[in-house]
Parts: structure tokens; C-alpha cells; sequence
């Protein structure tokens, strides 16, 4: 659906739009309102060779812009307590650890954004313009519902000490995004959970369209609309769905006992469809990461099961999908809208073994 009002403030607020693919990644990293492209990296860290190197020497450059008192609040201990504190809903950091956009300065939102750059994925619409898009559209609501959706609201944080050998969390996000990345000894061990909303489905600025989860949605029905009739009726849950099973302040609640259609009885072409319908999700966080991830949940795939609820169609409210592995763990859920009449989705990312890095 593309709306069919345009406005200036998402290119003036949320950032500059960078026109490198048919559906636009919005990088809201300036307050003004030029169209041209402005790149987050910063050239001190440009020499790391990792990832978890790069995203460690981003995060002390960010560190070194602020005041002691913002530092006090960005790094706090890492602690099972700690981690758990996300959230999908809005409220900023209140409800969450770290520094709240709205407290930096244009340099320092450019710098926290380049750790954030640099820890996530660069696929067209999925890592770090997905997340650039959905924090854009939190301004787009705030068109509408007043000042307590905006881009302002999210937060970055990191839960121990940023180190390219010892073990820490980078944590960020804001209403419909959480992200938990854990590094250690130079590797990233945990990319999990992760949280991803967004509302309205779509929207618009300028000439250009933005649906930041099109694509979860899309690999999803692929994936349903290749079962046959029988196979439908093996995968559908009689429970209904009104949010996702595992959202924050679910951790480890995974269920006992798998349900659904167990992949090991699909066909060759069907198996690839569960595992496409997996890898948006895992192209969030940085690309190495998300190859390695994606690989773990292919050698598992036949101990995997996919399941739904309502209708197969992905397009009302209540309709709900899961996959389910020894491993991975993806839902999906439509829900009537909160702003917008129509539809929008939630979903989570967790990994039975991984979250938080087993803390």
C-alpha cells in the first residue's frame, strides 16, 4: 500500500535518502534536508579487519564525543538483569538502558549510528537500512499520534566494557526495533534476540516508498503457499495469536514440545522456502554473522517445523507464523494497527541456545 500524502519532515528529521535501490534505505544521520549521501563511517577504525573490531573502535570513538555523564548511562554492567531490559514498545529510554538520541548532539548521533552501521547487515532493506527505515517511521507517527513516537526515542547502550577480546553487548533500538549483539574474544557469539515491528506497513516520502519488512512478510508466505492442503491443515496451531509468543520479557520461555509440519517431510524446493523465509531475519546484523548463522539453521533444517495460526494470507489480524528449530526460533504476527487502522506487523528472532549469549 503507498500512501498517497507526502511530507518534508521524515527527509528533514529522520534523514538523507540514499537512492542506490529500488526501494530507498533511509539513513536518518542529519538534521537537514540536502539529498546527498552522507556515510557514518568514521576513518580512525577504517584499519580493523573484524567486525567485532570495527564496532569496538566505533564504540570508544562514540564514547570519546561524550560528556562522563553520558558515559555513565551508555555503559552499565553486563548482568542477566541488564540484558533483558528492551522493549517494543515506545517510551525511550525509560523503558530501556543507554542514551536516548534526543540527549546528542548532531555529532554524536553520527557517531553512535556509525557503531551501529558497522554492527549490522548491508543486504538492500534488510541490517542497517531496515533499522534506518523502521526508526523513520516512528517519526511518521508521530505525525499523526503527537510526540510520543519519534526517531528521538531510541537508544544505543553497551553492557560491559567495548573490548576487541573480552566480552560485551552492544544494545540498540526503540519502538518496533531491539537489537542484543554480544562480542567476545574477538568473535560475535550472539546476535539475538532481536526485535523488528512495524507500523504503518508502508509509507512515503517524497517519491520514495519505504516497507521495511516486506521481505520477512513475503519469504514467510512463500513459504506457506507452497504447502499443499494436508500439509496446511499438519502446520496450523489451534491457539490464536494476539502478539508474539516470545516478545521481551520472555526469555527462555520457549515451548516444551515443537508443533506445526516437521521440514523433514517437505520436498526439496519447499525446505529452500523455510530456510529463504529465515534469512531476512538473520541479515540483519553484520553479513559474516548472518552467512554463519543462516548455515546453522540449514544443517538443523529437519529437525525444524514451521507452523501458523488463521490464515495462511499473512494479512489480518491475528494471522501468525512460526518457525522452530533445535536452534532458531522466528514469529510473525499481524495485528490490528495502533495509529493506523489498518494492519501492522510484530516479529522476533531468538535462538534456543544463544540469546544473550547464554547469560
Amino acid at each position: 500500500m503507498k500512501f498517497q500524502h507526502t511530507f518534508l519532515s521524515i527527509a528533514a528529521l529522520a534523514g538523507i535518502l540514499v537512492l542506490s535501490c529500488s526501494k530507498s534505505s533511509v539513513d536518518p544521520t542529519t538534521t537537514t534536508t540536502t539529498t546527498t549521501t552522507t556515510t557514518t563511517t568514521t576513518s580512525d577504525c577504517s584499519t580493523q579487519t573484524t567486525t567485532a573490531a570495527k564496532v569496538a573502535c566505533l564504540a570508544e570513538a562514540f564514547k570519546a564525543t561524550l560528556t562522563a555523564t553520558q558515559i555513565a548511562s551508555l555503559q552499565i554492567d553486563l548482568t542477566k538483569t541488564n540484558v533483558a531490559k528492551w522493549s517494543n514498545l515506545p517510551g525511550g529510554v525509560k523503558i530501556r538502558n543507554g542514551v536516548e538520541f534526543s540527549t546528542l548532539t548532531d555529532a554524536q548521533l553520527k557517531a553512535a549510528k556509525a557503531v551501529i552501521e558497522a554492527a549490522s547487515g548491508t543486504t538492500a532493506d534488510e541490517g542497517y537500512a531496515e533499522f534506518s527505515q523502521i526508526n523513520a517511521a516512528d517519526t511518521y507517527l508521530g505525525l499523526k499520534a503527537g510526540s510520543g513516537y519519534s526517531e528521538k526515542l531510541y537508544i544505543i547502550a553497551f553492557l560491559g566494557t567495548p573490548s576487541a577480546t573480552g566480552t560485551w553487548m552492544l544494545q540498540f533500538g526503540g519502538h518496533h526495533y531491539a537489537q542484543n549483539i554480544t562480542y567476545s574474544n574477538g568473535k560475535v557469539v550472539s546476535s539475538t534476540p532481536s526485535h523488528q515491528g512495524v507500523e504503518p506497513l508502508s509509507f512515503t516520502s517524497g517519491s520514495n516508498t519505504y516497507a521495511p519488512l516486506k521481505s520477512e512478510q513475503a519469504g514467510m508466505l512463500a513459504m506457506l503457499s507452497s504447502l499443499s492442503t494436508t500439509q496446511l491443515a499438519s502446520a496450523k496451531l489451534s491457539a490464536t495469536f494476539s502478539d508474539v509468543l516470545l516478545g521481551p520479557g520472555k526469555d527462555g520461555q520457549f515451548p516444551t514440545t515443537k508443533q506445526g509440519l516437521k521440514v523433514s517431510t517437505l520436498s526439496t524446493a519447499q525446505k529452500a522456502l523455510v530456510l529463504a523465509a529465515m534469512k531476512p531475519w538473520t541479515q540483519d546484523v553484520d553479513d559474516a554473522t548472518g552467512t554463519s548463522m543462516l548455515a546453522i539453521y540449514e544443517k538443523e533444517l529437519d529437525e525444524t517445523y514451521i507452523a501458523y495460526s488463521g490464515n495462511a494470507t499473512l494479512a489480518n489480524n491475528a494471522d501468525y507464523v512460526r518457525i522452530d528449530g533445535p536452534s532458531v526460533w522466528i514469529e510473525l504476527v499481524c495485528q490490528s494497527g495502533v495509529v493506523y487502522t489498518a494492519i501492522h506487523y510484530h516479529s522476533i528472532y531468538r535462538d534456543h541456545t544463544r540469546d544473550y549469549n547464554g547469560l
